[in-house]
């Protein structure tokens, strides 16, 4: 199954890319496919040609997996934290 995340970078705008797998948590890279620009546009600094990248974790701040394949639309499976502060 491919998952379709938004991966962000630090210091960087995020984007959008395809995973063949779910990282294990001893990785020290992500592997992505067809990175591309939130709005679909290819990224400038992607060499032509190129098919999968490497990415360390210690570039990235997080990680959205967004919900079902490339015709559901962009809906993200988001997580939430209870406010338990009472406010």
């Amino acid at each position: 199954m491919t998952y379709r995340v938004v991966v962000h970078i630090h210091n960087e705008d995020p984007f959008l890319a395809e995973m063949d797998t779910m990282p294990d948590p001893r990785d020290n890279f992500v592997v992505l496919r067809n990175p591309r620009r939130r709005d679909g546009r290819a990224l400038t600094f992607i060499t032509e040609g190129a098919t999968h990248f490497l990415y360390p974790w210690s570039r990235i701040s997080f990680i959205e997996i967004l919900e079902g394949g490339p015709a559901s639309g962009q809906q993200l499976l988001t997580f939430f934290r209870e406010d338990t502060t009472g406010q």
